[in-house]
Parts: C-alpha cells; structure tokens; sequence
C-alpha cells in the first residue's frame, strides 16, 4: 500500500494545502484517509486536500512525502487522474 503527499504549497481558504494520492486505487486511498480522520468532504476528484497541519500526520502514518509535480505524474501512470469537467 502506498498513499503519496505533496507539501502544503497550495494556498486556499486561508491556509496551505497539501495533496494525499494512491498510485494503486481510490479505495487504497479512502481507507488511508479514514485512518488520518480526514472527512469524505475533502475528496476531490482523484484526490484528498490535506490541511498543513495535518501534513504531519500522514507522513507519520506511512504517506510517502513527494513533490507536487511527482503527484501529478504518479496520478497518470496510474490512470487515476480525472481531470475537472468544463
């Protein structure tokens, strides 16, 4: 099972977000996410938005700390990247 993380470089709602991916499914994910606590509501597409704070934790609980542009390329190889609709 690995699950990735990016670092909280993404601005929003006034604070810093990070990205937690799997490479292998979304239900590798969900469950990676319900262990941390991290609500349903914060899945977006093909992934979770990760408050800076909660960065940490995931690490802690196995994620694998990547860089952003590593999470994108790991969502394509894996063919679980969705793109937003127009």
């Amino acid at each position: 099972m690995t699950v990735y993380v990016d670092p909280p470089t993404w601005p929003g709602h006034g604070r810093m977000w990070s990205h937690l991916i799997s490479d292998v499914s979304y239900d590798e994910l969900h469950a990676f996410a319900e262990k941390l606590d991290v609500p349903r509501r914060a899945f977006e597409r093909d992934h979770y938005d990760l408050p800076s704070h909660r960065y940490a934790d995931a690490v802690r609980a196995g994620a694998v700390e990547v860089g952003s542009r590593e999470v994108v390329r790991l969502l394509h190889a894996s063919g679980l990247r969705r793109r937003k609709l127009p």
